[in-house]
C-alpha cells in the first residue's frame, strides 16, 4: 500500500508542478483534466502527508526508548510513542478506505422510479410518501429536482414515479435505495384502525451521458399520442406525449407530463438512457461475484430492504440492522444517518473482500 501512496505523492507533485506551466495553463482541457486529478488525490496527499510526519515522531521516539537513556526524556518519549502508534493505526485504517476503488458513478446525477406494489390505494399514498421523503432530502442537499412522468391516483397518490436529481455527489448518497420499502401504518382509509402492510418499489439509476451510451435511431420505435388524466383541453386536443419503445430490449418508457412533444421526448430518452444502463451495469456486475458479495445492497428492486412501522415510529434498514426510532424526521427528508451507515457498511464489507 505504502509503495503505491508514494507512487501517487510523486504524481500529485507532478500535477501541482505543470499547474503553474504558462503552456498547460492555456491548454483548457488539459488544465481542466489536470485540475480535476489533482482534486481526487488531494485529500489522500493530505492525510498521507499527517502519516508521514507522524510515523517521523514515532520513529524518533522508538529511537530514544532504545537508547534507554535520561529517565525523564524516557517517559516523554514513551507517551509520544504510544500516541503515535495509534494516530498511525488510524490513519493506515483512512488511508485504506481512501484507496478502495471508487465507484466510477458516485458523481453522476439520478433517476429515480418508484412504484406502488402490494396494498392497493394504501401502496400509491405511501410511494407519494417516499417521493416526499426523497424531495425533501434533495431540497436539503441544494439539489435539482424534476419530475419526468407520473401516473396519479384520485386519492392524491402514485401509480409510478420517475423524477431526476442532479447535483454533485447524488448516486453516492442515493445509490443504497434500489429495492422494496415496506411500510406498516393504518391507511387513510381504515375506518376500523387496522394496521396494513404495502410495499413500493424503489429504483435508482445513474444518469447516463450520451458519450457513455450510444443508442442507434434505428434501434427506437417513437409513438405520439394524447394524453390522459387531468390537464385540460390543450393536453387532450394535442398529440404530445411520447412512447419509445428500444426494440432490441423490448424496454418502454412513456412521457406525457409535458405540453411540448419535443420536451417529452427528451424525458422520455432520458430515462431510456440510464435504464439501459442500469441493465449494462447489472450484466457487469454479474461477471463479477466477488464484487457482488462486497456489496451492501445488490440493488435488485425485488430485495426487501427496509421497512417503515408508524405506529412505532421505527425504520428499520434489514440489510445492515439498523433501527431508528426518529420515523417523523426521515419521512421529512432527514437521511443522512441512514445513509451514512450504509456507506460505512459497504465500505467496511470492501475492505474486507480486499483483505482476504
Amino acid at each position: 500500500m505504502f509503495d503505491k501512496l508514494l507512487a501517487m505523492q510523486a504524481h500529485f507533485h507532478e500535477i501541482s508542478e505543470s499547474l503553474s506551466d504558462p503552456e498547460v495553463i492555456s491548454d483548457r482541457s488539459r488544465y481542466a483534466a489536470l485540475m480535476k486529478e489533482h482534486k481526487l488525490l488531494s485529500p489522500i496527499m493530505e492525510v498521507f502527508g499527517q502519516y508521514q510526519t507522524i510515523r517521523e515522531e514515532f520513529q524518533e521516539a522508538k529511537s530514544i526508548l532504545s537508547e534507554k537513556s535520561d529517565a525523564e526524556l524516557c517517559e516523554m518519549a514513551q507517551l509520544q510513542y504510544d500516541e503515535a502508534k495509534q494516530q498511525l493505526a488510524e490513519l493506515e485504517q483512512e488511508l485504506k478506505i481512501m484507496l478502495l476503488p471508487k465507484d466510477p458513478n458516485d458523481d453522476k446525477s439520478v433517476i429515480i422510479e418508484i412504484r406502488s406494489g402490494v396494498g392497493g390505494e394504501e401502496a400509491s399514498l405511501f410511494a407519494n410518501s417516499v417521493f416526499r421523503m426523497y424531495s425533501m432530502y434533495a431540497e436539503a442537499h441544494h439539489w435539482k429536482m424534476e419530475i419526468l412522468s407520473a401516473s396519479p391516483t384520485e386519492l392524491g397518490g402514485y401509480k409510478e414515479i420517475s423524477f431526476s436529481v442532479e447535483g454533485e455527489g447524488a448516486y453516492s448518497r442515493l445509490k443504497y435505495e434500489s429495492g422494496v420499502h415496506r411500510v406498516q401504518r393504518v391507511p387513510e382509509t381504515e375506518s376500523q384502525g387496522r394496521i396494513q402492510t404495502s410495499a413500493v418499489t424503489v429504483a435508482v439509476l445513474p444518469e447516463a451521458d450520451e458519450v457513455e451510451l450510444e443508442i442507434s435511431p434505428t434501434d427506437l420505435k417513437i409513438d405520439v399520442f394524447r394524453s390522459s388524466g387531468a390537464g385540460g383541453q390543450h393536453i387532450n386536443k394535442t398529440e404530445s406525449a411520447v412512447r419509445i419503445t428500444h426494440l432490441p430490449t423490448g424496454l418502454v418508457v412513456e412521457c406525457q407530463d409535458e405540453r411540448s412533444q419535443h420536451k417529452n421526448k427528451d424525458k422520455a430518452m432520458k430515462v431510456l438512457r440510464a435504464r439501459l444502463y442500469e441493465e449494462m451495469l447489472r450484466k457487469q456486475n454479474d461477471k463479477i461475484a466477488s464484487e457482488r458479495k462486497n456489496q451492501v445492497g445488490s440493488g435488485d428492486r425485488s430485495e426487501r430492504i427496509r421497512t417503515y412501522n408508524f405506529p412505532q415510529g421505527r425504520m428499520t434498514d434489514h440489510r445492515i440492522n439498523l433501527t431508528l426510532y426518529r420515523l417523523d424526521a426521515i419521512m421529512n427528508g432527514d437521511l443522512d444517518e441512514v445513509f451514512d451507515a450504509l456507506a460505512t457498511a459497504d465500505q467496511a464489507a470492501k475492505l474486507a473482500g480486499a483483505e482476504q
